[in-house]
């Protein structure tokens, strides 16, 4: 499978973001959870396909550019769909089902069809659900940093906190995650792109 390079994945960021504004901070996320996938994955007992992963990483949310408004505002209402956007924005420039996956199983650690039917989210019926070692390993790296304004970096007791609002089996995934993978050095990460941590 050919997999596009990062130079690739940063002109496809600049072909769909709506607004430079949008662009620097969709990609920089990227670009961070890039960093966060590698020293993850360098570490894993387990050999994995680190390429695809780090390609995964820096388009997993290419489908935010699809919740900006005309006034370049975004959706903060439709946000949980911005990975299925992701997912059909890829496919449709005719990148494979493997990159386009990191878009649709990346979001919370994972979405089940019951979540979907249960909390009545505006997805397609269907399990949303990292299944490969580099799927959990952007999932995972995701978890460390936000997009908030203005973007901050996360520990792994502050998501651990976060997470436990959406119920035990969550809090449980992201201790699998945790124990799989250990914790990210976010401070390091922190001081070289001037985010906070939180």
């Amino acid at each position: 499978m050919a997999l596009p390079g990062a130079e690739e994945i940063r002109a496809l960021h600049l072909r769909h973001a709506p607004t430079q504004e949008a662009f620097e901070l969709v990609h920089t996320h990227c670009v961070i959870v890039r960093h966060i996938t590698r020293e993850l994955l360098a570490r894993a007992p387990v050999r994995a396909d680190t390429e695809l992963a780090l390609a995964g990483a820096l388009l997993h949310d290419i489908g935010v550019y699809r919740l900006y408004g005309p006034d370049g505002t975004l959706d903060g209402a439709d946000y949980i769909r911005h990975g299925v956007l992701g997912h059909e924005l890829l496919r449709g420039e005719g990148l494979p089902e493997e990159l386009c996956r990191f878009c649709s199983h990346h979001t919370g650690v994972g979405l089940t069809a019951h979540d979907v039917r249960a909390q009545r989210l505006p997805l397609p019926p269907g399990d949303y659900l990292a299944d490969t070692m580099e799927e959990r390993a952007v999932m995972y790296a995701d978890k460390f940093h936000s997009k908030t304004a203005p973007p901050a970096f996360l520990t792994a007791a502050a998501y651990a906190r976060h997470v436990v609002r959406f119920g035990a089996d969550k809090v449980r995934s992201f201790e699998r995650l945790r124990a799989e993978f250990g914790e990210p050095d976010v401070r390091a990460l922190a001081a070289r792109f001037g985010h906070a941590v939180r």
